[in-house]
């Protein structure tokens, strides 16, 4: 089941997102058949603040655990962790429901 994983980091945090971010991407290379899209949200300077992932697991137990074993979330970069199921309608421009 895919769900979207929306993190917003805590104002001031670029440093502790930089710091991290060999960590994060180390914890992604290894549930890469399960990333569906991932990437940084920008502020309006094109600063990374936040994360969205896009994810194929069994379960939101399976995106909770996820998101909670992320480098990130475990050095507290973030602010709010906002976790949904999620269904494709559109993809390469064609429906696909």
């Amino acid at each position: 089941m895919l769900f979207t994983i929306v993190c917003t980091d805590k104002p001031s945090r670029l440093d502790t997102r930089l710091a991290a971010r060999a960590s994060h991407l180390s914890y992604l290379e290894r549930y890469v058949d399960r990333l569906v899209h991932v990437g940084p949200l920008l502020d309006d300077d094109g600063r990374a603040c936040g994360s969205l992932l896009i994810i194929d697991v069994e379960d939101r137990a399976a995106a909770e655990g996820f998101a909670a074993s992320d480098p990130y979330a475990k050095v507290d970069l973030f602010e709010s962790t906002v976790i949904r199921g999620f269904r494709t309608v559109f993809r390469d421009g064609a429906v696909v429901e």
